[in-house]
């Protein structure tokens, strides 16, 4: 190997372990508040869980605009200016402890600002990495959700019980603003490939339906993900385990979750598909949720054992889906794509715990758990493997 082949090679796994750092310190954020609610003692129920809900709102309402941003201008620059300003605003409400709207709308501001991340850093690695080992380095990168989950479990609560609910947000304000300032001097945009002159502009990808295909597919297999990482700790706790031994069991099952990650995302560059194991991946998901409401009529062992392989295998797909939209898109389109891909994956995460709420509450868990399991199902016949054989044969998929 060169050694200018050398230098690059170090380059983009220390531009991976940076866009890494920025999505956990996102994540540490938006995935932390729930764990402060317990602090917020001026506040109703109803009063805190909108506090929680306000960073999710601002983000799903900005993950494409911020694609189309990292399309044009790079991703480089998205990253350190949405993910500063993140930290910025939550600096200003911890400083400030602002009360009622103002303090809901600091949360939508920077949950907006911080959705930035999502895309730019997914193109920092689809320009950096070649598809042979992209799926990999895609799925170091989908670690983040359960790295910052584990962070703001361990950092945030002894944090609020110490110095309060607003002192708090004083460690994800840094964690943001560090890493952004980090983001800003060490990483680099990956190659484009140039411009020729009187070039037309590419054409949508959206004209054809296999994106809309692949984020609907996407979007009906988040609907086991969360069935399960919303009602476990419930379920766990009402069948007479403590809520710290609950929480230890799934803090477990996040782990061996990132370690699915990884493995799909090795899977896919060995096979050279993302969508045939994301298939796979949604008949195994199915099957896992149909063995949890089996385990929760017969034995609880079972429906133990179940929750790990249901824990591990719902969100094994998340960085396939993510690449593949990235891939089908073309550079051109690919930050607005994978804007597109969260998005819809967001959209089926907030829907999902209030809807098997009202199952589980009117028929119980069994039930519950073979509604999700028919989500996977649809997505098996909606999931454009074919399409993506196409494009990787009339080389549409980029190098």
């Amino acid at each position: 190997m060169s050694e200018g082949a050398r230098t690059e090679s170090k380059r983009r796994w220390g531009i991976l372990a940076l866009g890494l750092s920025a999505q956990t310190a996102s994540c540490v954020f938006l995935y932390g508040l729930p764990f402060l609610v317990p602090e917020m003692h001026s506040r109703s129920l109803a009063a805190a869980g909108t506090i929680v809900a306000a960073p999710s709102i601002g983000l799903l309402l900005t993950l494409i605009a911020w694609g189309a941003a990292a399309d044009r201008y790079g991703e480089r620059l998205v990253m350190a200016l949405g993910l500063g300003g993140s930290g910025l605003l939550l600096l200003a409400t911890a400083l400030a402890a602002p009360s009622g709207a103002g303090e809901f709308v600091l949360f939508l501001l920077a949950g907006a600002s911080s959705a930035s991340v999502n895309a730019a850093s997914g193109r920092a690695v689809m320009g950096w990495f070649e598809p042979a080992e992209r799926g990999t380095a895609m799925g170091i990168r989908q670690t983040a959700q359960p790295l910052g989950v584990g962070i703001a479990a361990l950092a945030l609560p002894p944090l609020a019980r110490q110095w309060g609910f607003y002192p708090s947000l004083l460690f994800p304000a840094c964690f943001a603003l560090v890493v952004a300032l980090l983001v800003a001097w060490l990483a680099a945009d990956p190659p484009r490939p140039p411009k020729r002159p009187g070039a037309a502009k590419p054409a949508s990808p959206y004209r054809h339906p296999t994106l809309w295909r692949l984020h609907g597919a996407s979007a009906l297999m988040v609907v086991p993900q969360f069935a399960v990482s919303a009602f476990a700790p419930v379920y766990l706790v009402s069948h007479h385990w403590s809520p710290v031994a609950a929480g230890w069991f799934l803090a477990a099952t996040q782990v061996l979750g990132a370690a699915g990650r990884l493995a799909s995302g090795y899977w896919s560059d060995r096979v050279g598909s993302r969508l045939r194991p994301m298939r796979q991946l949604a008949v195994a998901s199915a099957a896992a949720l149909l063995l949890v409401a089996l385990g929760d009529v017969s034995w609880l062992w079972l429906v133990l054992l179940a929750l790990v392989l249901a824990a591990v295998i719902t969100v094994a797909d998340n960085g396939l889906g993510f690449t593949a939209s990235a891939e089908l898109a073309g550079s051109a389109w690919a930050g607005r794509a994978m804007g597109a891909q969260n998005t819809a994956q967001n959209l089926a995460a907030s829907l999902t715990p209030p809807l098997l709420g009202l199952v589980i509450g009117g028929s119980g868990y069994a039930l519950a758990f073979c509604v999700a399991a028919v989500f996977p199902v649809l997505a098996v016949s909606l999931t454009p493997v074919h399409a993506e054989a196409r494009a990787r044969r009339t080389s549409e998929v980029p190098a």
